[in-house]
């Protein structure tokens, strides 16, 4: 079996390109993988497609990628929050697209480009604007939108544990928008608080197994976003 430990969160992003499409973890603040985000900040490629629930929060993580400049399109559900000032900036400014999923329709389409769905079609967000330019059927008497799945070049999570293989668990709703990430991305790297050897964790309770996983960086004691943005704090 591979071990797929990376030395550090830098040579886990190191590869990834400018115009890339990027999936980041996340449930608000659960599950967001704030140390590999900054290291793609560090890295620098540009001109990226996101697609996570949110747009990040406070002036670190997401948001900070953001206001680097980094991101041309969010591809997501809750884009303003309590703390989100950077998106609504930078969208005003019209700095950056948006595309607008509601949060159940967003996870089944990353969860059917995983699973090698082409598209779908659901009740949610027909007769309002949502439903401009898509095409629409009836189902049992109800109007239903074609929605595409989502795929992407890199997925970005983060997990409570892992080990050598990839194989994963998390902590709560961090499983919201991660799982899936991991199936529907070509390449997927993941932060955990614990990386452990093989046989570790008791198979009965993976949650993503290995074969969706490319490479884990070890990360025992993660920041934590609200603390960050509590303290005012940026990043760079």
């Amino acid at each position: 079996m591979i071990d797929k430990r990376a030395a550090s969160a830098a040579a886990a992003v190191a590869a990834v390109d400018d115009g890339a499409t990027v999936m980041i973890g996340g449930f608000g603040e659960a599950g967001s993988p704030i140390e590999l985000v900054h290291a793609l900040i560090d890295q620098g490629a540009s001109e990226l497609t996101v697609i996570s629930n949110n747009a990040g929060n406070g002036q670190v993580g997401l948001a900070a990628l953001i206001r680097c400049g980094r991101v041309a399109k969010i591809i997501g559900s809750y884009p303003r929050s309590s703390n989100s000032t950077v998106f609504t900036d930078f969208y005003r400014a019209g700095r950056i697209e948006l595309e607008l999923v509601p949060q159940g329709t967003l996870a089944e389409r990353i969860r059917a480009g995983g699973a090698g769905i082409p598209a779908f079609y659901t009740p949610t967000g027909a007769a309002t604007e949502l439903a401009d330019g898509k095409e629409q059927r009836e189902f049992h008497g109800r109007p239903h939108l074609l929605e595409h799945a989502l795929t992407a070049d890199w997925a970005l999570i983060k997990a409570r544990a892992a080990d050598w293989h990839g194989n994963l668990l998390y902590s709560k709703t961090a499983r919201n928008f991660g799982p899936i990430m991991a199936m529907a991305a070509e390449t997927t790297v993941v932060q955990a608080s614990s990386v452990d050897a093989p046989g570790a964790l008791d198979p009965e309770t993976i949650v993503t197994p290995g074969i969706f996983v490319d490479r884990v960086v070890h990360v025992p004691d993660p920041a934590q976003e609200f603390e960050l943005v509590a303290h005012g704090a940026h990043y760079p």
